[in-house]
């Protein structure tokens, strides 16, 4: 583990790691009208997770430098959507983009599909307007085409890639020990992942399909297949996707310039508000109508070298997804899957909580 991190602090140290953010969503399903980058899932500390991850960023950049003895940045590369990217560029700057150069954090917008009816008609937004919704996060390869970023990358010297989804609280910002573990495989691409103890757990698992390594999203594999186990009782398939990838740039070129009308377009069932005949805007109770998107992952299958490194859960992944009325992936969740994580790290370091009375608490969290 630590020749991994080494490796990877120095890649850093080097200026050849640049980090990515997929910040297209919005936090509808918490009930706010903002970014979900932007939540705050009530913390003591009041921090969202936009600055959780920008202090990491710029705490592992210190600590690579610390070590080499250089002064080295990572640069921050932020995919926002028609719906975010403008709250997104004003927190940042309100923010003063949480003690970061400002010159290191670049924003990007992803592109729009339009949507259609289950009869296949467009369905519209307006009189004039056709509803229009993000084109997923596997639109990734073709913004970074469109909007020079990756041309940015190349004329900064980059070579190394971490790519990560805004809701996972627990993020290891350009982690080095990954990024050092990828680069020892000689990967082109790599995959974090957690297992999957659950079938029914809305997360696609990483597998080999017809040779090729690829990620089956939790909505395209049966529920039979889902379930099947091995003979110690785990999972066939439990290889959890968490949406934590990392890519050379020699990789990341050849998908933009060369594979990006290869992949597919996955659909997605879903409400959609929309002008009716008579010009009233109606807002669906239920799924009405189809959004086409790109997923992030489909360009394992271009690979030749793909490697995945198994993490623990309760190390590396927390989703925000959901208002705290549901059960799973809440601010709820999230909070106290980083306090848990904070004990943790606290009592590796040799410290000791006590309560009021003085009385030592146990060193496993309840």
């Amino acid at each position: 583990m630590e020749a991994y991190r080494n490796i990877g602090l120095e890649k850093i140290a080097n200026g050849e790691v640049a980090v990515v953010l997929l910040a297209g969503g919005q936090g509808t399903r918490l009930g706010v009208d903002y970014p979900k980058g932007m939540y705050d899932v009530n913390l003591p500390s009041k921090k969202c997770l936009y600055q959780l991850q920008g202090e990491r960023l710029g705490r592992i950049a210190e600590v690579a430098a610390q070590k080499y003895n250089k002064r080295s940045h990572i640069p921050w590369y932020i995919m926002t959507s028609e719906a975010t990217k403008e709250k997104t560029r004003d927190y940042f700057a309100r923010k003063n983009y949480f003690g970061l150069s400002e010159e290191n954090v670049i924003f990007f917008e992803q592109n729009t599909l339009p949507c259609m009816s289950f009869d296949g008609k467009i369905i519209m937004d307006g009189k004039d307007k056709l509803s229009k919704a993000p084109d997923g996060n596997g639109g990734l390869y073709k913004a970074l085409g469109g909007s020079k970023v990756l041309d940015d990358m190349i004329s900064r010297g980059i070579k190394h890639i971490h790519v990560y989804c805004v809701d996972n609280i627990l993020i290891k910002m350009a982690d080095p020990v990954f990024i050092g573990f990828c680069i020892s495989k000689n990967a082109q691409c790599g995959n974090k992942c957690v297992e999957k103890t659950v079938p029914t757990e809305a997360v696609g698992v990483v597998c080999k399909v017809k040779g090729k390594y690829q990620v089956v999203e939790y909505s395209e594999i049966t529920l039979k297949t889902a379930q099947l186990r091995n003979a110690d009782g785990r999972l066939k398939y439990n290889a959890g996707n968490i949406c934590n990838h990392y890519f050379t740039i020699d990789f990341l070129t050849d998908v933009v310039r060369n594979h990006d009308d290869e992949l597919i377009h996955h659909i997605a069932r879903k409400k959609i508000p929309y002008i009716s005949s008579t010009g009233e805007y109606i807002k669906p109770t239920k799924p009405n109508g189809l959004k086409m998107e790109k997923f992030v992952f489909d360009v394992f299958r271009f690979a030749d070298r793909f490697c995945s490194w198994e993490v623990l859960r309760e190390d590396e992944f927390s989703a925000l997804k959901n208002a705290d009325t549901a059960a799973d992936c809440t601010p709820k969740t999230c909070r106290h899957a980083l306090y848990n994580l904070h004990y943790r790290y606290i009592l590796n370091a040799g410290g000791r909580f006590s309560d009021l009375a003085g009385s030592v608490l146990p060193e496993i969290p309840g």
